[in-house]
């Protein structure tokens, strides 16, 4: 099945591109999720759109990219929640609460989507997160998950 991402998918593309998958995976994953939409002979107008919009967002160069993870490596995250007596989260810790934190600590701006938790984040103490700021460039980052 032909669909058209609107969103950043590891593996399989970036927003605007036309690709062929399994007609489930896009069915039942892609779709409903909002990461992409059926492929149209309409739907062309919609990738222009779409990569004009990632263009505006989208850090252009490797240098820049360079520069903002320097900056991202450079800050001290701490992130207040609220937590249960044994140091559980109520909930977990979402990349939009990480990438707000990170604004709060006086880093540069981060898209939400750019944020990769690699396992939820449940618990209170230091935690790794990752920061895909372009296809060659990803920032590892600290940060710890304090009590409000």
């Amino acid at each position: 099945m032909k669909i058209i991402l609107t969103h950043e998918v590891s593996g399989l593309g970036t927003a605007g591109d036309v690709v062929d998958v399994k007609d489930g995976y896009a069915r039942n994953y892609l779709v409903p999720r909002g990461f992409a939409i059926r492929w149209t002979k309409g739907g062309e107008q919609d990738v222009a759109q779409i990569r004009r919009a990632r263009k505006i967002r989208e850090i252009a160069t490797i240098e820049q990219a360079n520069e903002v993870k320097g900056q991202l490596e450079g800050v001290k995250v701490r992130l207040a929640t609220r937590a249960g007596e044994a140091g559980r989260l109520f909930g977990s810790v979402t990349p939009a609460d990480i990438a707000a934190a990170i604004e709060a600590s006086g880093g540069p701006k981060v898209d939400k989507r750019r944020v990769e938790v690699g396992s939820p984040i449940k618990t209170l103490g230091a935690h790794q997160v990752s920061v895909r700021l372009h296809a060659d460039v990803v920032a590892k980052l600290g940060i710890e998950v304090v009590a409000a």
